[in-house]
């Protein structure tokens, strides 16, 4: 007999509960609802979830209320093996960004912008993924996982595309296959955020201008720009794919986020794409080491880039500053270097 999973709405308003709820129960999902931190709390106690789709505010018509982040942290707390996702009508780029990183939402959907297919697909994609690992894994397991990465004869490497334009991403996907990498596409901001904090990539290729609600065409910078911070700060060579931008801003995006490439789509050249891809990825070796990394070697490492002592580092991860010792042991080895300035440089690009 299949197992019932249950997902959970936490939203104020009555009509956008019967939207998610009807979405979610078609996806064969059984469905709670609740209105307030408080009430969310207590189905969360009461069985466990697959995923949960949370409003920001649970306060209607309140901009300054992030309730929704509270329930984020209890989902966290109280249900570990559920996913979230985060709904908002009003919240800025560094709120989502909070949501994914230091919460960790799946992804983000503005309500402006919702479409039942994306939130299907989602749906999806979370329902078809394992659940997160919450129980430690024993030393055994881990053996085992480091024998069979030594094993493979070849590192696979993943690309994310990031474009709304759906027959530009087809194009760039098959592209980026030929050239033999693995790629996750991907239409929006939420999504590429979402995906840039599950995964590791040796590659990213973004357009500039991706769609936004008209609420948010005031905004200094489209969501393209966003993104290129992130893949930079994350070491990632990122090749631009755009059809905007002035002789000044390329200079400037090339300045200030270091970019492999920029690449106008009015001239745009397979040939001359195929040869910028490989270009990037020879420019960038250290990434087939980094890709070898565990999610929580890969999480360590990121620590000790930020100069934090191994006590801090198991603070931060709610582990002991033993297995912090064991995490950067298999590190340096993945990584054939001694000292921890070393692995920083891999972590950095440097």
């Amino acid at each position: 007999m299949t197992p019932i999973l249950h997902a959970l709405v936490v939203e104020d308003d009555s009509s956008w509960q019967q939207i998610l709820s009807e979405i979610l129960s078609d996806s064969g999902l059984e469905v709670d609802v609740a209105g307030s931190v408080e009430e969310a709390a207590q189905l969360l106690k009461l069985q466990p979830h697959r995923l949960a789709v949370v409003d920001l505010s649970l306060t209607p018509n309140d901009h300054n209320n992030y309730d929704g982040l509270r329930v984020l942290d209890a989902v966290r707390r109280l249900d570990p093996n559920c996913q979230t996702i985060l709904l908002t009508g009003f919240a800025t780029v560094e709120l989502a960004v909070t949501a994914l990183t230091d919460y960790g939402a799946f992804t983000f959907l503005r309500k402006e912008s919702f479409h039942r297919s994306q939130f299907r697909d989602i749906i999806s994609r979370i329902l078809a993924s394992a659940p997160p690992m919450t129980a430690p894994i024993s030393e055994s397991s881990k053996s085992i996982e480091r024998n069979a990465a030594a094993s493979q004869k070849e590192v696979v490497e993943h690309a994310l595309v990031v474009e709304d334009d759906a027959g530009w991403r087809s194009i760039l996907e098959e592209l980026l296959v030929d050239a033999g990498f693995t790629v996750r596409a991907c239409s929006s901001f939420g999504d590429a955020m979402g995906y840039l904090r599950r995964e590791k990539f040796s590659l990213a290729v973004i357009d500039l201008s991706l769609s936004r609600a008209a609420a948010y065409s005031a905004a200094p910078e489209p969501d393209g720009y966003q993104l290129l911070s992130s893949s930079y700060m994350a070491g990632i060579p990122t090749i631009v794919v755009s059809g905007i931008a002035s002789a000044e801003e390329i200079q400037r995006i090339y300045s200030e986020h270091s970019i492999s490439a920029f690449i106008e789509k009015q001239s745009f050249d397979r040939a001359v794409f195929s040869r910028v891809v490989g270009e990037a990825r020879a420019s960038h070796p250290h990434l087939s080491k980094l890709s070898t990394l565990t999610e929580r070697e890969r999480e360590v490492l990121d620590l000790l880039a930020l100069g934090l002592t191994n006590k801090e580092i198991a603070e931060k991860l709610f582990i002991t500053a033993n297995t912090v010792k064991r995490h950067l042991k298999a590190i340096f080895e993945k990584l054939e270097v001694h000292t921890r300035s070393a692995a920083t440089a891999f972590a950095t690009g440097g």
